[in-house]
């Protein structure tokens, strides 16, 4: 199964991010280099993430060359909108509160507006003319007897 674009004479693969596993580091940077040409790989990553950047380093068996950050680069502390964190609207914790705290707002409804679900009224007059059938006696155990 394909899992991403076949381009042919890629150049340069840059990472944005160390993947988790050093396998996916290897399958994204074998896109350069094909076919007898030469590819170059950039791997950009934070200290946080230098303990995965060692895990390729030691499924390579060579080490990545490193340079410092260029110093003319801007760098802001402003995040992207798929990086904030989103927050719910409404949590549960307001919920809970609100039904434990009643105010003189919220009072108990009329027993009159209190309404149980008896099943449709289309029920309720079949029930009243198909009653369960009433038995005299005890009809079934004296048929039994006679059997005997």
């Amino acid at each position: 199964i394909a899992r991403g674009l076949d381009l042919d004479e890629v150049t340069h693969v840059i990472n944005m991010d160390v993947p988790i596993y050093p396998e996916n580091y290897m399958h994204r940077i074998g896109r350069t280099g094909r076919a007898e040409n030469e590819g170059h790989s950039i791997l950009l990553y934070t200290e946080k993430e230098r303990v995965y950047k060692d895990a390729i380093e030691d499924l390579m068996n060579q080490g990545i060359a490193e340079s410092d950050f260029p110093a003319a680069v801007e760098i802001s502390n402003e995040l992207l909108p798929e990086e904030r964190p989103k927050s719910k609207q409404v949590e549960l914790s307001d919920k809970i509160g609100a039904k434990e705290a009643k105010g003189e707002a919220t009072h108990e409804k009329k027993d009159k507006n209190k309404k149980v679900n008896l099943g449709g009224s289309y029920r309720r007059e079949l029930a009243k003319k198909y009653k369960k059938p009433k038995t005299r006696g005890d009809k079934n155990v004296n048929k039994k007897k006679r059997r005997k």
